[in-house]
């Protein structure tokens, strides 16, 4: 069997609530052996945490604040983050970044807690889970200001153009796909930077809930699960032409040496 790491998913969502053990074995039943928890406040950071403790070495988690959760930030937040990734098991800052899309929080908070939180990545040294909505120009520009010291970092759940693809890899940044990939009526120029993006230098995801590959059968649960991986990584073996198990493997160690698993 094919083995994977889902690099982000939203455990804590009320979703999935009470349904952790359910959850977590069906994504072992389809070879996704390593899980981790995405971080989006100081509160669900830390929720996300306890959960990962209590399933060694198959969940890890994040620290961070999402942009749009960037209002809450406070004097005390930076310490409590650093604080989570002093543990093991957390091992990557954010998610973080801008989100000019939706604008749930006021730009200047959200550069002010990008900036915070990539310099929070400095001083830790662990890598970056990044988050870039309409927001490509000025999240450049911030993280451009920091390039020479940052540790390793990953634009998550990507859904831009091939230049931006081009500019983050430039960067020598990775690339997280979701199952956006797989669908062809708003993302199909998705299948132009799958082709393009080096094996090497992407991992995937399933961002569940959300982000339902299209290209699995048809279900009553629309609810995304990290038991769904594979077809993420069937529609990147379709589009490079080649086999599952070759985007298996490779995703796969990619997300260990970056993760540091």
């Amino acid at each position: 069997m094919n083995t994977y790491i889902d690099i982000g998913i939203n455990l804590t969502n009320k979703q999935f609530c009470n349904e952790h053990d359910e959850i977590i074995n069906r994504a072992l039943d389809q070879g996704v052996d390593h899980m981790i928890l995405t971080g989006t406040s100081v509160r669900g950071s830390k929720e996300s945490a306890r959960i990962a403790e209590e399933y060694p070495d198959i969940l890890f988690s994040t620290a961070g604040i999402h942009p749009h959760d960037a209002k809450s930030l406070t004097d005390q937040s930076i310490r409590e983050l650093k604080n989570l990734l002093e543990q093991d098991h957390v091992i990557s800052v954010g998610e973080c970044g801008l989100d000019f899309d939706r604008d749930f929080s006021p730009r200047p908070i959200q550069e002010k807690c990008y900036k915070a939180q990539l310099e929070l990545a400095i001083e830790v040294n662990k890598p970056l889970f990044l988050h870039e909505r309409a927001a490509f120009k000025r999240l450049n520009e911030i993280t451009d200001e920091y390039i020479s010291q940052l540790p390793e970092a990953a634009v998550h759940c990507f859904t831009g153009t091939l230049d931006e693809a081009k500019i983050y890899l430039d960067k020598g940044f990775y690339l997280g796909f979701t199952g956006a990939i797989s669908d062809e009526r708003r993302f199909k120029h998705l299948e132009e930077v799958i082709r393009y993006v080096p094996l090497d230098r992407m991992m995937i995801e399933t961002d569940a809930p959300f982000m339902l590959p299209k290209n699995m059968p048809r279900i009553q649960n629309r609810r995304n699960e990290p038991s769904f991986l594979p077809y993420v990584a069937q529609t990147i073996a379709r589009l490079k032409r080649i086999e599952i198990s070759e985007v298996a493997d490779e995703t796969t160690e990619t997300a260990r040496q970056f993760f540091r698993i």
